[in-house]
């Protein structure tokens, strides 16, 4: 045996031990803790089609999102008018809103001081009807630009954070194109769950009650009133009940139901309510959030602790405002409305509503992760059982079976010697490839398993091109090992 040749084994052997090396977590039971820990812990990854599993395209809500900002701008912008003691009305709709002055002072405040604090704001319209000075503001391009471009990488970001703590175990989170996400869940067992914790945009707000104009409107009495006018069609319609209130409601407050448990009929209770539009405080100074049970009525709640800022903003709502309610609306739902008996210090609240186990702590997490910048559409939904991708499996390994079989027998028979080195060859290929996968934590598919059994086809025609070109060589008198060289030379172009 040659040296040259002795090397080529050593090789051979070492490139195998690697190869064990890299596969031993996906097909060896029972690994010693110390091998995971210091060796190698990556395993081969199957794809839905193998596996089971939840494939999403989701595409956030553009619009949504420019809305949702301009109104975040807009509440700081009124506070900022409110404090400078100047009277207004605002009509806003999507991300432009049109501010109504009284005075020039105040229009001319705006204007020439305020708005050079709202770079995100710029001013784009003014007329005069009768006394009053009508500005129209919407949102600046800059701003528009920056939000269409960096909207999706916001949403991947919060959606990662929400399925790392739903517990995914190799999740593919992916931006597809410029506006859309794939997102990939294997071995998912309840997909309606993971459904419901991905769309949930989770937007907090914690709004005032304004019980002075349901009082005034006398609110039950309003609404039947409408209904028997013809004007409600869809009861439980909330965009219908506020186009048809805004024309009684002043315009800083805006209706919802408040959503709780009945006790007493064991269902669902909606009771609709007014609240102040400005958001006093939101989710995104939630530090913590937590499901807990009540000891009272043995139900679930949502344990909410806020960072530092938070804590303070939520202690000077309460200091302010005692005797007077505070809505929790979660996703334009108000899920509680609690009287506030003393200020509260240490920023804590909870969540309380007609909450199962489940849907408690899927809300804690999604609070945990952070809001949506805006709602997801989900424009394709597939989903594939683990049964489906068991037979898959199954059926995969018959037909590799089967076809490497056939293959190893007839090439060992034909050739004898030479088609047991040949199909050693393509086992060791095989057992590569695979190594391989695991290593780069590439994801085999079914498409992945056919073209395995197709690459082992490709392997058997080449060594037939090439053992039937070394006979022709032998034939004409050439020795064994230049027949080998002359095999292998000539029949590459054919190959390849």
């Amino acid at each position: 045996m040659t040296t040259k040749l002795k090397i080529k084994i050593l090789f051979v052997i070492l490139l195998s031990l690697f190869a064990f090396v890299l596969l031993a977590p996906s097909f060896v039971p029972d690994l010693p803790p110390w091998f995971t820990k210091y060796v190698y812990r990556g395993v081969l990854k199957l794809g839905l089609d193998l596996k089971g599993g939840v494939h999403l395209v989701l595409k956030p809500d553009f619009d949504k999102a420019l809305q949702n900002q301009f109104e975040s701008y807009l509440r700081d912008l009124e506070s900022s008018l409110k404090r400078a003691g100047y009277s207004f009305e605002v009509e806003s709709a999507g991300w432009e809103a049109t501010i109504k002055f009284n005075e020039e002072k105040g229009a001319k405040y705006l204007k020439d001081e305020l708005l050079k604090g709202f770079k995100e704001l710029t001013l784009v319209g003014e007329k005069r009807v009768g006394d009053e000075v009508h500005l129209r503001i919407s949102l600046s391009s800059e701003r528009i630009s920056f939000i269409q471009e960096n909207l999706v990488n916001q949403v991947l970001e919060v959606l990662r954070n929400r399925v790392d703590q739903f517990g995914v175990a190799e999740p593919i989170l992916t931006k597809q194109g410029k506006d859309k996400i794939v997102v990939q869940l294997p071995g998912v067992k309840d997909p309606e769950r993971a459904l419901r914790i991905i769309g949930q945009t989770a937007q907090l707000e914690f709004k005032l009650v304004d019980e002075e104009s349901m009082q005034r409107l006398n609110l039950i009495s309003l609404m039947d009133s409408l209904v028997k006018m013809g004007r409600i069609k869809d009861p439980d319609n909330i965009d219908e009940w506020r186009s048809s209130l805004r024309a009684f409601l002043p315009p800083d407050t805006e209706f919802y139901f408040l959503v709780e448990k009945d006790r007493e009929r064991k269902g669902i209770k909606k009771t609709p309510i007014l609240l102040k539009k400005e958001s006093l405080l939101t989710g995104e100074y939630i530090k913590n959030a937590q499901v807990r049970i009540n000891p009272d009525f043995n139900e679930p709640y949502v344990w909410l602790q806020f960072n530092d800022r938070g804590a303070r903003i939520f202690e000077a709502i309460t200091s302010v405002n005692v005797g007077r309610r505070l809505a929790i609306v979660l996703d334009d739902v108000v899920r509680s409305a609690p009287v506030i008996r003393e200020k509260i210090s240490g920023g804590e609240a909870q969540i309380t509503g007609s909450f199962t186990i489940e849907e408690a702590q899927d809300l804690a997490l999604v609070l945990r992760a952070g809001a949506l910048p805006a709602p997801v559409k989900i424009l394709s939904n597939i989903t594939i059982g683990p049964s489906l991708g068991r037979d898959a499996i199954e059926k995969g390994i018959i037909a590799g079976l089967v076809g490497a079989s056939a293959v190893i027998l007839f090439t060992a028979l034909y050739y004898r010697f030479s088609g047991v080195i040949a199909v050693f060859a393509l086992l060791l290929n095989i057992y590569y490839l695979l190594a391989l996968l695991s290593a780069f934590q590439a994801t085999l598919t079914l498409p992945g398993i056919a073209g395995i059994i197709l690459s082992i086809g490709m392997g058997v025609d080449s060594n037939v091109l090439i053992f039937e070109r070394m006979r022709d060589e032998l034939k004409i008198g050439r020795t064994g090992y230049s027949a080998i060289f002359q095999g292998y030379s000539k029949a590459f172009w054919t190959i390849f």
